[in-house]
C-alpha cells in the first residue's frame, strides 16, 4: 500500500523546488491552521503539525536527502504527528499523487487563474469596443498591447492543465469553488472519509443542513459567474 509521505501531505512532487515547497505550505496553512477554524468543530492543529514537520524537512536540502533516501531505500519513517502503520493500513491502494491536496491545490489555481483573466478579459472588451485612434490620443496604449491576447492564450492553457486533474479525479465544477474546496480539504485530513465520491455527497447533505437556501442560491450564483468566465477563457485555448 502506497504510505503518506512528506511530498504526499503537502500535495507536491518528489521534483518540486523550494518555492513550491514553500508555496504549498503557506496555502495549506490558511485553511489548515487553528485560527482559521475556531469558529468549527473540528481540530486541525495535527494536521497543521503535519504540513510543517513536512515543510521542515524538504525546505532543508540536506534534511530533504536524507528523507528521500529512507523513501527510496524503502525504509519506514515515523512522522511526529501520525502512527505511520496504521496510516498504512487505512491508505487505498492508489498513487502517492492521488491526494486530495492535488485536487485542492489545482482548484485554488484555477480560482486564481480565473479571477486574473476575467479582469484581463474585461480590459480586452474596453479596446474592441472603443477605437484604437481614440486610445491612443489619450495615452491608455496598456489596452492595445500585442501580449494582452498572449497572456490570457498562456492562461487559458495552464487552466486547461487544471481543469483535467479534477475531471480526472470526476470532481464536478460545483465542488470547484474556494470555500467549497477548502472545507472538503478539511474533511479529507481528517480522514473520515474513504473515497472522494463519499465526501463529494457528504458536502452535499452539510450544505443543505447547514446553509440557508439565500446561501446556497448564493453559492449557486457564484458558481454560474466562475463557469461563465472559465468559459470565457477557455476561447483563447482554440
Amino acid at each position: 500500500m502506497a504510505k503518506r509521505t512528506y511530498y504526499h501531505i503537502l500535495g507536491i512532487s518528489r521534483d518540486a523546488g523550494l518555492e513550491e515547497i514553500t508555496a504549498a505550505k503557506n496555502a495549506l496553512a490558511k485553511v489548515y491552521h487553528p485560527d482559521a477554524n475556531i469558529h468549527t468543530d473540528i481540530d486541525t492543529t495535527a494536521q497543521m503539525q503535519e504540513i510543517l514537520e513536512a515543510y521542515r524537512i524538504l525546505s532543508n536540502p540536506e534534511k530533504r536527502k536524507a528523507y528521500d533516501l529512507e523513501l527510496g531505500g524503502g525504509k519506514k519513517r515515523v512522522f511526529r504527528t501520525f502512527n505511520m502503520e496504521e496510516e498504512a493500513k487505512q491508505a487505498k491502494k492508489k498513487p502517492e499523487a492521488d491526494s486530495f491536496v492535488t485536487y485542492w491545490n489545482a482548484a485554488q489555481r484555477l480560482n486564481e487563474i480565473v479571477t486574473k483573466s476575467s479582469m484581463l478579459i474585461q480590459r480586452e472588451s474596453k479596446r474592441k469596443s472603443i477605437p484604437i485612434k481614440i486610445l491612443e490620443k489619450f495615452g491608455n496604449k496598456e489596452f492595445v498591447s500585442p501580449a494582452l491576447n498572449a497572456e490570457l492564450e498562456h492562461l487559458s492553457i495552464e487552466a486547461l492543465k487544471y481543469i483535467t486533474t479534477l475531471k480526472t479525479a470526476n470532481i464536478p465544477m460545483q465542488y470547484w469553488n474556494s470555500e467549497t474546496m477548502n472545507w472538503l480539504l478539511i474533511q479529507w485530513g481528517q480522514g473520515v472519509y474513504p473515497d472522494h465520491q463519499t465526501l463529494l455527497a457528504q458536502y452535499d447533505v452539510y450544505l443543505a443542513q447547514n446553509k440557508t437556501s439565500s446561501e446556497r442560491m448564493k453559492l449557486n450564483n457564484e458558481n454560474k459567474q466562475f463557469h461563465h468566465h472559465l468559459k470565457k477563457l477557455l476561447t483563447y485555448a482554440l
